[in-house]
């Protein structure tokens, strides 16, 4: 009899052992769901064949627009005005290292990566911006990666062999976060026929921090140029999308930025 108590109690503690309650279960970071989110938008980029397609689908559209507008006599000399990350380089090495360290982002890590100069093209880049310039197309990299980037962001450039002419086809942040005068500034001497990004701010300046009610009526108002002048590539991220709900407000508490996703995300019941 006492032995079969002695073997009982044993498997309750294994049993107790192997099985925790949710009671014990703590959660060591705050941004857990953030920084998993991360993770996973990463593990995508870098392993879904699926991600490589529609990068290449991307291209394909742009390549199609660009040969149409190369068909017209304009007076004007053709432009591309493209963004840089998640549009052309694979920057997911470093999203997955803010994650694994159980944060959104840094930006003094986020200099430590461009110095690097060893992000990688996506899938058709180098192509398309080959056959671009082969046609005597402008293409001007227009990125709000701060000037002081300006170093690393050219030795990727030339690393990988993008068309990259002179310094001044490399535009970056000065001012405001707002690509539109830089745009414009383009526009004077050049017709643009492509604006290339992730980010809708990558287009006009109707996306310019509004709210994402606003972001999603300036889509519908501008549905007609999406796949003909403005070719858009998948970045699961970061972006606008993510700022948004948030009044474009990073610095606030992981934590609120976890309510604001929990409440604006819906399930079934």
């Amino acid at each position: 009899m006492k032995k079969n108590i002695l073997l009982m109690g044993i498997a309750a503690l294994c049993l107790n052992s192997c099985c925790p309650t949710k009671n014990t279960t703590t959660t060591t970071t705050e941004n857990k769901l953030i920084a998993n989110g991360k993770l996973w938008s990463s593990y995508y980029q870098q392993n879904a064949a699926e991600y490589e397609a529609l990068c290449l689908q991307a291209f394909n559209i742009a390549q199609l627009r660009l040969d149409e507008a190369l068909a017209k006599k304009g007076t004007q000399p053709l432009a591309i005005v493209t963004d840089i990350d998640e549009t052309f380089l694979d920057n997911s090495p470093f999203e997955a290292y803010c994650a694994k360290q159980g944060i959104s982002y840094s930006q003094k890590a986020w200099e430590e990566w461009t110095v690097l100069g060893e992000a990688k093209p996506l899938a058709g880049a180098l192509e398309f911006f080959e056959y671009a310039h082969s046609k005597g197309v402008a293409i001007f990299y227009v990125t709000n990666r701060l000037e002081k980037e300006r170093e690393g962001t050219a030795k990727n450039l030339r690393k990988y062999n993008f068309p990259f002419p002179s310094d001044s086809r490399l535009i970056l942040r000065t001012a405001e976060k707002s690509k539109e005068n830089r745009r414009q500034q383009i526009a004077k001497e050049y017709d643009i026929v492509l604006l290339m990004g992730d980010n809708l701010t990558d287009f006009a300046k109707d996306f310019d921090e509004r709210t994402p009610q606003d972001r999603s009526q300036a889509v519908h108002q501008n549905k007609s140029q999406f796949g003909k002048r403005f070719i858009v590539f998948p970045n699961f991220s970061y972006g606008d999308w993510e700022g948004a709900p948030y009044g474009y407000k990073y610095n606030i508490p992981e934590t609120d930025k976890e309510a604001i996703i929990q409440k604006n995300t819906k399930t079934f019941k």
